[in-house]
């Protein structure tokens, strides 16, 4: 008996492995041998290609499209109509199946509506992307990136805040009140509350 809910709208080709509770609603189709985590829900009308891994309590709403090459990982969004690509100059008469670029995105990052990701880039964790954006490079972790092409615009906390830091570069979160420390350009959460 499987561990998992597929509405009978769905496609589930061979050799998929989907972890327990994860939920697959209608008319989606997951591709030859992907990995779905655990507690996954993935909306109506999506498409996840052959290989694609993601991880556990990754939510992907309706009508994303996630190509071959893309690993999300743990607590990931991906939120209405994202695309993924995987080939960075695709041409019809073309045929460049072996040129496809790897995407990661890394635990708990968040990707907006409408925005498209660029294959052959990292998207580090806890990073939010802003809806409609169009992500060009790698994005750091805890990094808010907007717009076409997307660019830095701050930094958020892993509760989806944005930080605001001071002159010594500590930021907490209003919700989860942790401690953020920037510091060469890079984000951490403090181990030391307030």
């Amino acid at each position: 008996m499987k561990s998992y809910f597929a509405h009978e709208s769905a496609y589930i080709d061979q050799g998929c492995e989907i972890g327990e509770g994860t939920k697959i609603w209608h008319f989606s189709h997951i591709m030859a041998n992907c990995k779905i985590g655990k507690h996954c829900n993935i909306g109506q009308n999506v498409v996840v290609s052959p290989e694609v891994i993601l991880g556990n309590n990754v939510k992907v709403q309706n009508n994303v499209s996630i190509y071959t090459g893309v690993t999300c990982g743990d607590d990931v969004f991906l939120g209405p109509s994202v695309v993924f690509t995987n080939v960075i100059n695709p041409r019809s008469a073309i045929n460049r199946k072996n040129e496809y670029l790897a995407t990661k995105v890394g635990k708990g990052a968040s990707i907006g509506a409408n925005a498209t990701i660029v294959c052959g880039n990292i998207i580090g964790a806890y990073s939010f992307i802003g809806a409609g954006a169009v992500v060009t490079k790698d994005v750091p972790d805890y990094a808010l990136v907007i717009g076409n092409p997307a660019r830095q615009k701050g930094w958020m906390s892993e509760f989806g805040h944005k930080l605001e830091f001071d002159k010594e570069g500590k930021a907490q979160c209003p919700e989860s009140e942790e401690i953020y420390i920037l510091a060469q350009g890079i984000v951490q959460k403090s181990e030391v509350l307030k």
